[in-house]
């Protein structure tokens, strides 16, 4: 009965964030016609890709009850790595990559192993890897920016994977269908495996989850090693859709990541989320990054808008948990 109320409950909140995705799509359409055209529509894949392989990521730690602060400027430690050994190194793009993603997990291994086995703060862990991938991405690329393969370069079939150029001109957002079917693959994940369950029963109640027999440090490392690997799919992302990547950036990207998830259904307090909310979330994060700029309002205002936002949904969240406390 609890699983039918639960679903049920994502269900209208998927719902509810599509009807506010179309909503902000018919407004912007509406106020701008610059917003209609396609180039517009390529741009706000652009910014979606990388955000959201990060926010089906960090969903996972989220649920434990946790955050991962670390996958924004690790985004961008992984893909200076990755390009450093593209551009100095000589390295094949395939193999870069590897490493980049390799990278990924291993922070995430830290990460687990600081919250769940030596039961840091969540908070004080991520902060702590956040600064440390800052400065190794700072380290890797020597202090200036690093550009993977362009089009037309040896290597750059990688860009391909998220917008395909046909001819001259043309090109089709193709890393849309990727990333959806990685979110399809995770919410099965997230709902119908051991993972998954542990790891909501984690976020619901910890002590239950010991006292059930589950092997809580392991699966608290696994969200974590799930977010490492996101974060480093999302440096590729990255990479492949913007020519330069700086070092000392990338601090902010993990705000709008988590902001996507919570607004998608995640609990702010754990223990609840849907990966498909996530996925459809994210994308009023891109439409306002997007769109606020074609009707007057600078970046300034895309971020108090999305603030408010926030606030929003994690009110609602608070609402729905104290009414179904009383029930």
């Amino acid at each position: 009965m609890g699983k039918k109320k639960s679903a049920a409950r994502f269900f209208k909140q998927e719902a509810i964030v599509f009807i506010v995705v179309i909503a902000l799509l018919a407004f912007f359409c509406a106020a701008s016609p610059d917003f209609r055209k396609y180039t517009t529509i390529l741009t706000i894949m652009d910014y979606s890709y990388y955000i959201v392989l990060m926010a089906i990521g960090v969903s996972f730690p989220l649920i434990t009850g946790g955050v991962d602060l670390s996958i924004g400027t690790g985004l961008v430690c992984y893909s200076l790595a990755g390009g450093y050994l593209i551009m100095f190194c000589g390295w094949p793009t395939g193999l870069a990559m590897i490493v980049s993603i390799l990278f990924g997990i291993a922070i995430g291994f830290i990460n687990g192993v600081l919250i769940g086995v030596m039961d840091l703060p969540p908070f004080l862990a991520t902060l702590c890897t956040c600064m440390i991938t800052r400065g190794l991405g700072s380290i890797c690329s020597r202090n200036t920016g690093i550009s993977w393969p362009t089009l037309g370069q040896p290597g750059s079939w990688f860009r391909n994977i998220f917008k395909l150029t046909l001819g001259d001109e043309t090109k089709i957002p193709l890393g849309f269908l990727w990333v959806l079917i990685l979110a399809l693959v995770m919410h099965f994940v997230l709902n119908h495996t051991k993972v998954g369950r542990y790891t909501i029963a984690i976020g619901s109640n910890k002590e239950a989850a010991i006292l059930s027999g589950i092997n809580v440090k392991f699966y608290h490392i696994m969200a974590y090693v799930i977010s490492g690997f996101f974060a480093a799919l999302a440096s590729i992302a990255y990479s492949a859709v913007f020519k330069t990547v700086l070092p000392g950036t990338g601090a902010g990207f993990e705000l709008e990541a988590i902001g996507g998830a919570i607004i998608g259904g995640v609990s702010a307090t754990g223990g609840a989320g849907s990966i498909i909310g996530t996925f459809i979330g994210v994308f009023i994060i891109c439409l306002l990054k997007t769109g606020l700029p074609f009707i007057g309002l600078q970046a300034n205002w895309q971020q108090i808008v999305t603030g408010l936002v926030l606030i929003g949904s994690v009110m609602v969240d608070i609402i729905k948990k104290k009414r179904e406390a009383k029930k």
